[in-house]
C-alpha cells in the first residue's frame, strides 16, 4: 500500500495492526480461557438486550426513513427472541471441546523423524457483513473459539446496533483477560471502505462476506487477502416422476423456515416434463396458501395464468423472499446441466424414490451440499452434533459447505527429528 493511502485511511491500518497483536498472543491462549471469554460474552450480551434493542430502533427508524429495502428491514430487526438465540449460541460455543492443537496423524513420514499435524488458528478474521446484528457476536465467538481475531465490519444500517454490540462483547473479553484487539469494529466514523479492510493482507489472513450476491462479488474483486465466499438463497429442488407431491410440498415450506436469513431456501424447483398438472395445481395453490409467490417459465405460465413469468435473468439470482420459480426439464440429466449453470451452488435438492436417481444427483451436481428427500433448511445451531454454524460456502478454495469451528483453522505440521545427521 502506498504512503498516500496510509495517510487518507490511517485509523483502518491501526485496527488492522491491534488485531494482529492480538491474534498473537490469542493463538498461544488455552482452550479454557477461550471458552470462558465466549461464555462471558454470552451473559455480558443478555445482560445488555435493552441498551441493545434501544440502539436497533435508532437502525430501523433511519432505515425507513432512507427507504431500504423490505428484505434489509427484515434482516436488521433484532427482537428479544433473536438476541436469545444469539446468547444461546454463545454459550453453546463456549461449552464446545477446544478445537484447537487436535493431533492428526501426518500424510507422511521422514525417515528418522516423526511428523503429524495439528489445528491452529487462522490469525485474523475481516467479516463484512450485511444487516443481520446478531450474525457480529456469532461470528465473534466462533472467532474467539477458535485462537482467532476478529475485525467487524456491518452495514451502515446497523451502525447503532453493531456499535453497541461490539462494545460489549469487548468489554466481556477484557474482564476475563484476554488480548485488546480480539474484537475490533469498523464504523463509518473511520471513514473506511470495504476495500480498505480487506486489502490489509499483511494483518488480515481470511475475509468472510455475509449478505447478498452483490456484497459478496465486491469482495471477491477487491480483495488481496484470502476470501470465503458465503451463499445464500437460489437453492434449486428437482422434482422427479418418482417424487412425491407431499415431500416437495414439505421441502419447499420447510426450508423457508430458516429466519432471518433464507440461506438455504428452496427459490427454484425444475419439474419432470411429464408430471400430473393435477399434482402441479395442488402444490401451487398449497404455497399460495402459505404467503408464496409463485412463478413460472413460459411453457408453464402459458398453461397456468396464475403464475408469474419468471425472466431469464432471475435463473441465476436469488430472491431471498418467499418466492419460487418453476420450470419444466425433459430429464434428470437435464434438471443437473441446468442446476450446476444457474445454482448458487452451496445447497440443492432432490425428490425422488429412485435410488439410482438419488445417487446419480448427488455426484452430478456440482455444489457443496445435496440434499435427497430433506428439507436443506439451514440450522445456525444444530440440535445434533457439536458445532456451530455461520453459514454456507459454495466455493472449492479454503473450504466449502458448512462454515463451523474448523473453517476458521489451519493445518500446521510438525516433524521431530532424534538429534541424529
Amino acid at each position: 500500500m502506498t504512503v498516500a493511502a496510509v495517510d487518507e485511511f490511517p485509523e483502518p491500518i491501526n485496527i488492522a495492526k491491534r488485531a494482529y497483536q492480538a491474534s498473537l498472543k490469542l493463538s498461544t491462549t488455552k482452550g479454557t480461557d477461550r471458552s470462558r471469554a465466549v461464555l462471558a460474552m454470552a451473559q455480558a450480551l443478555e445482560n445488555a438486550f435493552d441498551d441493545i434493542l434501544e440502539a436497533n430502533t435508532l437502525d430501523l427508524e433511519a432505515s425507513r426513513e432512507m427507504a431500504v429495502p423490505e428484505v434489509i428491514l427484515d434482516w436488521l430487526k433484532l427482537t428479544p427472541t433473536r438476541l436469545e438465540t444469539t446468547v444461546e449460541i454463545l454459550q453453546r460455543l463456549g461449552e464446545l471441546s477446544d478445537p484447537l492443537r487436535r493431533v492428526r496423524n501426518a500424510d507422511y513420514q521422514p525417515e528418522d523423524s516423526q511428523s503429524y499435524s495439528q489445528l491452529m488458528p487462522l490469525g485474523v478474521i475481516g467479516f463484512i457483513y450485511e444487516a443481520f446484528p446478531d450474525i457480529g457476536a456469532i461470528a465473534a465467538g466462533l472467532c474467539i473459539k477458535t485462537g482467532n481475531s476478529i475485525i467487524l465490519k456491518g452495514g451502515t444500517e446497523a451502525s447503532h446496533s453493531n456499535a453497541a454490540i461490539t462494545e460489549v462483547l469487548q468489554h466481556a473479553i477484557a474482564e476475563v483477560g484476554l488480548p485488546s484487539g480480539c474484537i475490533e469494529l469498523i464504523t463509518a466514523e473511520h471513514g473506511a471502505s470495504v476495500r480498505d479492510l480487506v486489502t490489509q493482507d499483511q494483518y488480515v489472513n481470511l475475509a468472510i462476506p455475509y449478505g447478498r450476491s452483490s456484497l459478496v462479488q465486491q469482495v471477491m474483486r477487491q480483495a488481496t487477502c484470502p476470501v470465503l465466499k458465503s451463499a445464500m438463497g437460489n437453492c434449486y429442488l428437482y422434482w422427479s416422476l418418482n417424487g412425491s407431491l407431499e415431500m416437495v410440498r414439505w421441502m419447499i415450506i420447510d426450508s423457508h423456515e430458516s429466519e432471518p436469513d433464507p440461506v438455504n431456501a428452496i427459490e427454484k424447483v425444475l419439474i419432470h416434463r411429464q408430471a400430473m398438472p393435477s399434482s402441479l395445481a395442488v402444490l401451487w395453490n398449497s404455497l399460495k396458501e402459505k404467503g408464496f409467490e409463485l412463478k413460472g417459465d413460459a411453457e408453464l405460465v402459458e398453461a397456468f395464468p396464475q403464475l408469474q413469468l419468471a425472466k431469464d435473468g432471475e435463473w441465476g439470482c436469488a430472491y431471498l423472499t418467499k418466492t419460487v420459480a418453476f420450470k419444466l426439464v425433459d430429464s434428470l440429466e437435464g434438471a443437473i446441466a441446468w442446476i450446476n449453470q444457474y445454482s448458487s451452488g452451496h445447497a440443492d435438492s432432490i425428490a425422488t424414490e429412485s435410488y439410482q436417481e438419488s445417487r446419480q444427483f448427488a455426484l452430478g451436481v456440482n455444489s457443496a451440499s445435496t440434499y435427497i428427500n430433506t428439507s436443506p433448511r439451514f440450522s445456525r445451531n444444530p440440535s445434533r452434533g457439536d458445532t456451530v454454524f455461520l453459514g454456507m460456502s459454495n466455493q472449492k478454495g479454503h473450504r466449502r459447505g458448512f462454515i463451523s469451528l474448523e473453517t476458521l483453522t489451519t493445518v500446521k505440521h510438525i516433524i521431530q527429528g532424534n538429534g541424529r545427521f
